[in-house]
């Protein structure tokens, strides 16, 4: 990570460490670089989601914007992934997004798009990190005409439901959703979109407050949407979280459809229409061995990268795959849009149900969750990076791998920010699984303390 960009842009607790004057230089910063080199007046699409810092921060943002010459355009309340639309939509020179996604309501991110509605790059990134930490460029202040200046893109909403209902090509009449808005950014464009579309939506935690973003509530607290979903008697209910780039579900009976549970119905029902490029799936190391065991079975090819969206989007692009994400429900339509998109992700599936006929239960079966184990080994902080070049550790690994024949496997990563290691063991029995976890814990404990 860099040194104020983390995995998913500048995130802080709001007014103490992401503070108005940081804000500022960033907007300048940013609209400088991701500027360029261009011969017309730069213009940035700015989108938030409901926190009562969004405000502060986004005047402060947009000064910043304006200061360095750029046009600052306002779209208001708005997902995460309608502001990577919008920008290829309208040809802007980027956007930003003010949001900490699922984060509680006293923190407070800045993210960046380029002009094809890409998260940046770590080299962009640290240019940007560099002008403000190190003053390593001069940015211009220009007088004048010009300084540049703020207006508002009032159709924003609008047009990112009508490109999310474009996705999909049948009614959705007859079902009845049940919506879990998170009190976030999908608090308007989820429920309408849906609900134009021909299906009945009970709807929750759709009153913003500021303060209630994701607060008991959305794609981290289920509880309240399993209730809904069941005693409304909904055929499935939808859980985003505070800036909608990520969607969850749960069946007719309440049952979670997590985000690989997503990937493979939507996944074969692609594959079915021979529209999924190479039979493939992109998904991270986390995803469930139970989704790999469902590929398998079902003629699916699944590669693997590291944890984070934004690598599982790397090698998308690189070997031009359409299908992607993260077992959270981070799920990247590339035929749609360019990131996690938590509507059009909920609308390709309520098609798959009306499409099929099936219940999302029955869908869902496609695939079993196998059991998972997660144990931390407290090390070193000096070893922790040490753990497969210890001769000991590595062969336990081996071994239990073996002993799995394809049916369990073993992960184990350094975390980022303690001293730990952590331990992570799948397998169809929880009681073996668990037990030796433990043991592997111990053993890394011993080898790395």
């Amino acid at each position: 990570m860099g040194r104020l960009f983390g995995t998913d842009g500048v995130r802080g607790v709001a007014n103490t460490e992401l503070t108005c004057e940081l804000a500022y230089k960033l907007g300048r910063a940013g609209a400088y670089v991701l500027s360029g080199e261009n011969h017309h007046k730069p213009k940035i699409l700015v989108g938030k989601d409901t926190r009562k810092s969004g405000d502060m921060l986004e005047k402060s943002l947009v000064a910043g914007i304006c200061s360095s010459g750029a046009d600052a355009v306002i779209a208001g309340f708005i997902p995460t992934p309608a502001v990577a639309y919008l920008v290829r939509k309208y040809g802007f020179d980027a956007g930003v997004v003010i949001s900490a996604s699922h984060n509680p309501a006293e923190f407070n991110g800045i993210k960046f798009f380029d002009s094809q509605g890409f998260k940046l790059p770590d080299e962009i990134e640290e240019r940007i990190e560099a002008i403000i930490l190190d003053n390593s460029e001069e940015i211009p202040s220009p007088i004048g005409k010009d300084i540049g200046v703020c207006s508002t893109l009032d159709t924003a909403s609008r047009d990112y439901m009508d490109f999310a209902k474009s996705t999909i090509n049948c009614s959705l009449e007859g079902l009845r959703v049940a919506v879990d808005c998170g009190n976030g950014a999908s608090y308007i464009v989820a429920p309408e979109a849906i609900s134009s579309l021909g299906a009945g939506v009970f709807t929750i935690c759709d009153k913003p407050d500021g303060l209630n973003i994701n607060h008991n509530c959305g794609s981290t607290h289920m509880e309240n949407l399993i209730k809904h979903t069941v005693d409304n008697k909904c055929h499935i209910g939808l859980a985003f979280d505070g800036d909608a780039d990520r969607v969850l579900a749960v069946d007719e009976n309440g049952e979670l459809v997590d985000g690989d549970k997503l990937m493979a119905i939507i996944g074969l029902s692609m594959k079915n229409k021979g529209i999924l490029k190479g039979n493939t799936i992109v998904a991270t190391v986390m995803s469930n061995l139970g989704f790999d065991v469902m590929a398998r079975e079902n003629g699916l090819n699944i590669v693997k990268t590291g944890v984070g969206d934004r690598y599982v989007l790397e090698k998308m692009l690189e070997e031009d795959y359409v299908l992607g994400g993260e077992q959270s429900g981070h799920i990247i339509l590339r035929s749609f849009n360019s990131t996690g998109d938590g509507l059009v992700t909920a609308l390709q599936l309520l098609q798959v149900i009306k499409e099929s006929g099936k219940n999302l239960s029955d869908l869902a079966s496609v695939m079993t969750v196998f059991p998972q184990v997660l144990r931390n080994a407290r090390v070193s902080n000096d070893n922790k990076n040490k753990y497969m070049e210890d001769p000991i550790i590595a062969e336990k690994c081996r071994e239990l791998e073996e002993t799995f024949h394809g049916e369990g496997r073993v992960l184990i990563r350094p975390s980022g920010t303690e001293p730990l290691v952590r331990v992570m063991i799948e397998g169809r029995d929880q009681e073996y699984i668990t037990n030796k976890a433990i043991e592997l814990v111990n053993i890394i404990e011993e080898r790395l303390k």
